[in-house]
């Protein structure tokens, strides 16, 4: 066979999947919003729902425009994503703590498991008013209940990626030194990192369904009262506005963990 017929080498050294074009992923992600944007579309035009009940797309976006020129829709967004991130920190850093704690006590772990339990059946919007009792009006209590949307799951994959952790990892830390706090941070943690980072995506995306709990019972700003003011006054438009915004934030920092995640397993393999 001529070199002019011969098929082209295959790339060495280089799997199939990792030859693919990076856009295909994305725009194979963007086929279901774009049906549903057209679905949307279409119950508005054909009169399945009335504009009342489902304002099409370019009313929602006219709504963003309005919103956009006189400051409010910046001051939800920002509002929003600043308790956000605040509550995620807490929680997370609190479930980093208590799940390396009860992880490597089995101590601990029969004296806090129960009651960790109990607490975490407790449905979101229970916790509003008892905080607002015991901490007030404000933010504290906003921050307070996100801090325990991002805990549980961060909690949970850090005592459980503990509890499966080969027992050798422990005897070479020992080996070189290292107890206690040392231990966990620069032995225990970071074998762990896969699930913990998982864990904190979870945590993330519960941040952001508490956050609307929150902000939708005690709030006068935010894209949660956004809702809530939209339903109260009739604004059907900026309600779905909210709806479609919360979707994209928590969308978008999924992503940011998720390329944090894939860096580190490249890192560590």
């Amino acid at each position: 066979m001529s070199s002019a017929t011969r098929p082209a080498p295959a790339a060495v050294g280089v799997p199939a999947a990792r030859r693919r074009p990076r856009g295909g992923s994305w725009l194979l992600g963007a086929v279901v919003p774009l049906l549903l944007l057209v679905a949307w579309q279409l119950s508005s035009t054909l009169g399945i729902f009335s504009a009342y009940q489902l304002p099409p797309p370019l009313t929602v976006l006219d709504a963003a425009r309005r919103l956009w020129l006189n400051g409010t829709l910046q001051t939800n967004i920002a509002i929003s994503v600043q308790r956000v991130l605040i509550g995620f920190a807490i929680g997370a850093s609190l479930g980093v703590l208590l799940g390396g704690l009860t992880g490597l006590s089995r101590t601990l772990d029969r004296m806090l498991s129960p009651t960790l339990g109990a607490v975490r059946a407790v449905p979101s919007l229970a916790w509003v008013p008892l905080l607002g009792l015991w901490i007030g009006l404000g933010e504290p209590p906003k921050i307070v209940l996100i801090a325990i949307g991002a805990f549980f799951p961060v909690y949970t994959t850090v005592f459980s990626a503990l509890r499966h952790l080969d027992p050798a990892l422990v005897e070479v830390g020992r080996a070189y030194g290292r107890r206690g706090i040392g231990l966990f941070t620069e032995i225990l943690l970071p074998a762990t990192a896969p699930s913990l980072l998982s864990g904190l995506r979870l945590g993330l995306a519960q941040s952001w369904l508490f956050l609307v709990a929150a902000e939708i019972i005690s709030s006068s700003v935010g894209l949660g009262f956004q809702m809530t003011n939209g339903q109260n006054q009739g604004l059907t438009d900026q309600l779905l506005l909210a709806i479609l915004l919360l979707a994209l934030l928590g969308k978008l920092s999924d992503v940011v963990l998720s390329l944090v995640e894939r860096r580190i397993a490249r890192n560590r393999s």
